[in-house]
């Protein structure tokens, strides 16, 4: 832990010093390693061993979000950096999978590309892919705009004009990455990076990206109170992934607030990374789940809370009595189900003896009580008694 003490309150940093700042220091840390960007991490696995030590040491982070992919996922990589993470989940994903990473630094992305096709020849296929953008616009392809600037050179409010509307045409007719098409979104201590202003749009492209059912794994560094004046104002706290912090609840409330669900901490560093004009800052691992989005319809679904709390609460105001079967929508049966969800370990599915065909059911009452009788699953004609003479009820090692 480094205990940092600000005395003098430097003059307000401009939104341009602020991403200015972090690009020239992240340039600097492609050229030479700099061990103070980043917490200490211990990776899954022995997927470093087969990684060039240039990308290993020049690579900053916080957490390791790379354990949570799986086989055949495309993933997106923002703030990618000298491509650690990504060429880990290349490993991850396998041939069936995919990886982009994208960042905005120029030295990083070609530090990440100069040893591509080597790590491809290592594992017999390339699934790999970099690109140029902000993470806050995951619709805006950079090297386009680039290309387009070359040919039309930027030296008017006319022009202005121009560029940004070649910009909105980029964003809709060719996205850099497209709506509902990626499994997984990570990050690794770079949400922090991006100006405070930015930061709301920052989830809104999270959001926008993930396939229904997706999840967003984000490593990152969070305070327990609000940053000083004076770290706020200080770009070398900015760039130091310091200044750009969120509190700790905030962070979690930006993934509620973009449409999230089954937000839930993974990993909190016990003792904290630094701790600055005696505030904490410290690694945090979160993962949301996107999908709570669509109709409420009624199939006489239930579930039933197995404990140990006496009741719980879920995102949208559902409460969940220990042992009582509660009335769920299907959409909200689906995702509290689902064996790739957060929630199916802790829930009993009780499922409608009738089927009900999507397009015959009928609107759910979201204002109903929230308990559902056994009838109302089973049918008010529900008259099957069912008997198995000779059978015993109970397996041998069992005490009735």
């Amino acid at each position: 832990m480094t205990e940092i003490v600000t005395n003098d309150l430097p003059a307000p940093t401009t939104a341009y010093d602020v991403e200015n700042a972090v690009l020239e220091r992240y340039k600097a840390g492609a050229r030479e390693a700099q061990p103070a960007l980043c917490c200490p991490t211990e990776y899954e696995g022995g997927y470093l061993e087969g990684l060039p030590q240039e990308i290993i040491e020049k690579d900053y982070g916080c957490g390791d979000p790379t354990r949570y992919v799986k086989a055949g996922e495309t993933v997106v990589d923002l703030g990618s950096g000298a491509g650690k993470n990504c060429y880990i989940i290349a490993q991850k994903v396998g041939s069936q999978g995919q990886v982009i990473g994208v960042d905005f630094n120029d030295e990083m992305l070609r530090l990440a590309k100069k040893y591509q096709d080597e790590i491809a020849s290592k594992l017999g296929y390339n699934n790999v892919h970099f690109v140029k953008g902000k993470i806050q616009d995951l619709a805006l392809n950079l090297d386009e705009v680039q290309r387009w600037l070359e040919k039309h050179p930027v030296t008017s409010i006319e022009g202005i004009g121009a560029l940004e509307a070649e910009c909105a045409r980029l964003r809709v007719e060719s996205p850099l990455i497209s709506d509902n098409s990626v499994d997984v979104v990570i990050s690794n201590c770079v949400l922090n990076l991006v100006r405070s202003q930015d930061k709301q749009q920052l989830f809104q492209e999270i959001y926008r990206v993930l396939k229904r059912g997706g999840r967003a794994v984000i490593s990152d560094i969070v305070c327990d109170e609000d940053p000083t004046p004076a770290i706020l104002n200080d770009p070398e706290l900015w760039s130091g992934c310091i200044a750009g912090a969120f509190r700790e609840d905030e962070f979690l409330e930006m993934f509620e607030q973009a449409g999230f669900y089954g937000i839930e901490i993974l990993s909190r560093q016990e003792e904290p990374w630094q701790v600055i004009d005696g505030i904490e800052f410290r690694s945090l691992t979160v993962r949301a789940f996107k999908g709570k989005d669509g109709p409420c319809l009624e199939r006489n679904q239930a579930v039933i809370y197995k404990g140990p709390w006496k009741q719980v609460l879920d995102d949208d105001g559902h409460t969940y009595e220990r042992g009582q079967r509660m009335a769920v929508c299907d959409k909200t049966y689906k995702i509290l189900t689902d064996a790739n969800g957060p929630y199916h370990r802790d829930l009993v599915p009780v499922e409608s003896y009738q089927n009900i065909p999507l397009e015959e059911a009928q609107a759910f009452d979201c204002q109903r009580t929230g308990i559902r009788h056994p009838q109302e699953t089973k049918g008010l004609d529900y008259r099957v008694t069912v008997t198995n003479e000779g059978a015993a009820c109970c397996a041998p090692e069992s005490c009735c």
